[in-house]
């Protein structure tokens, strides 16, 4: 006798409306199903990692001015040093490098206009690309410019472990420097993505506010060394 097999019933998965689900609101897409407000609200990952790194940094110069406070507070042999005058003229060179990093930044995003991100690079004139290379002579120049001072110190018999005073100006002035030169390195990865024609406006972002921070950085230390040392 024979068996008749019967073919399971065809169930048709529920797709949940875009924008609603039944698991208490918590659908991921938003209404609609708009994708790209998600993509446009998301911040790229260079500034992310931009933000991370600035906020680390800042964690580690606070440090170091709560152990400048609490040493002199404490010290019996905090010996008063008085700043080389270069200093002064290092800043000016520093300011001046974010001055020129400024115009280069908006020249590069008003000749690409309206151009999205990922279609290119856009073609500058000499002029406009001689901003970037300005900026990472003055760069090179301020690096040079706090080598003088230590020079300075140096002669004038302040070295790392004369006194507690003349330890905190090495160590700060030198902590700075190395973030000064890790953005020398960003522009020269910038000036070398705009040489290939492949300069993205998002790398030049985060290289523009590295340095206008270690900029903002070295006030702060300047204001800082001139009031406690």
């Amino acid at each position: 006798m024979a068996t008749t097999v019967h073919e399971p019933p065809q169930i048709e998965p529920r797709v949940p409306e875009l924008g609603h689900s039944g698991n208490g609101g918590r659908n991921l897409l938003p209404g609609g199903g708009r994708l790209r407000g998600v993509r446009d609200f998301s911040p790229p990952p260079a500034s992310t990692a931009l933000w991370v790194g600035l906020a680390a940094i800042t964690m580690t110069f606070v440090a170091f001015t709560s152990a400048l406070i609490v040493r002199q507070g404490s010290a019996t042999d905090w010996r008063h040093i008085s700043l080389p005058g270069i200093l002064y003229l290092n800043t000016a060179v520093l300011l001046a490098s974010s001055l020129t990093l400024e115009v280069f930044r908006r020249s590069f995003l008003k000749r690409r206009g309206a151009i999205n991100a990922k279609q290119g690079a856009v073609d500058l004139p000499r002029t406009s690309a001689g901003w970037l290379y300005a900026t990472l002579l003055l760069g090179i120049a301020f690096v040079a410019g706090q080598y003088l001072a230590w020079l300075r110190l140096n002669a004038e018999g302040f070295y790392l472990a004369t006194n507690p005073s003349s330890s905190f100006f090495y160590v700060l002035t030198a902590a700075h420097a190395l973030h000064v030169l890790g953005g020398i390195g960003g522009l020269i990865y910038i000036i070398r993505r705009l040489s290939q024609g492949m300069l993205r406006p998002t790398a030049l972002s985060v290289s523009t506010r590295y340095w206008h921070f270690v900029d903002i950085l070295w006030l702060y230390l300047l204001w800082l060394l001139w009031a406690k040392l």
